[in-house]
């Protein structure tokens, strides 16, 4: 058998074929083209590729990226694992509150006497903690375990606050300056959209509220646990001081105000009993 040289290699890639297409009762040639296997190839290569770009491009740009495993965002995870709290004390009031009305059913009726009624304290500690978890029950929630031992901040969400306190995410955006002590840059810069919201870190009061000649427009926030949060290069502030406001407010928008300013960004400051501290080690900024 002759090995096939890379000439004539070539010279089969690049033979076009015609392709025609006739009418069946005359016999006359309707449309035709000339198509050679190179040409096939590249054109099935940029098909595949365009399939391929609008695929990433529809999961990227639509909400369809919250379903792939791994991609859903902290803020709602953190949502996610809150609801889940609420809706189990919603169903233990419930039970309670149940247990309850068919005590006082039974009274009217005359099925129990009054002494014989457990008090709601000792209805609301009746829980079925005895029961034996089947290994199913086992095997979920040590996987679950396994996902979320990492996940500080539903941690101290569902410890009730111990450990770090729980922050929200000033803004949207990307970071495009840390927070650096030495450079006496006590901040981090999150790049955002023009009017982006500005979001209260955690509950608190406002301090102070004021226009800065480097810093343009500046809120600034009273926390508990001794934190201060500082935000700055704001477009429109839209609270003033002595507000109280809760955690994930609106308090400003994004601008580019200010000397310093090096785009439409908001600087945000983190300060612990006075002490500038670094903000991406109590949030999530990615």
């Amino acid at each position: 058998m002759s090995k096939i040289t890379r000439k004539e290699f070539w010279e089969k890639m690049r033979f076009e074929y015609k392709l025609s297409f006739l009418n069946e009762n005359t016999l006359e040639e309707v449309f035709s083209f000339r198509l050679s296997r190179l040409t096939s190839f590249i054109i099935l290569f940029l098909f595949a590729v365009f399939l391929i770009t609008l695929t990433s491009f529809v999961i990227i740009k639509t909400p369809i990226r919250n379903y792939l495993p791994g991609y859903l965002d902290s803020d709602v995870r953190q949502e996610m694992i809150k609801n889940a709290l609420t809706a189990d004390s919603l169903e233990t009031e419930l039970a309670v509150q149940s247990r309850y009305l068919e005590n006082i059913r039974a009274i009217l009726r005359g099925d129990i006497k009054v002494d014989e009624v457990p008090t709601i304290d000792s209805i609301r500690d009746a829980r079925d903690i005895d029961l034996e978890k089947s290994k199913r029950t086992s095997e979920f929630v040590k996987s679950y375990e396994e996902e979320e031992k990492y996940n500080l901040n539903g941690l101290a969400m569902a410890s009730g606050g111990g450990g770090k306190p729980m922050f929200y995410k000033p803004v949207k955006g990307i970071v495009s300056s840390t927070f650096n002590l030495r450079e006496r840059h006590y901040g981090i810069d999150v790049a955002s959209t023009p009017s982006e919201s500005v979001l209260a870190t955690m509950k608190g009061t406002v301090v102070f509220t004021g226009f800065d000649p480097n810093a343009g427009y500046v809120i600034q926030l009273q926390h508990p646990n001794g934190f201060v949060s500082i935000y700055k290069h704001n477009a429109k502030l839209l609270k003033s001081p002595g507000d109280a406001v809760s955690a994930g407010e609106v308090i400003a928008l994004v601008g580019n105000t200010g000397q310093l300013s090096t785009g439409i960004h908001l600087h945000f400051e983190l300060w612990l009993d006075g002490k500038p501290v670094d903000p991406s080690e109590y949030i999530n900024f990615n």
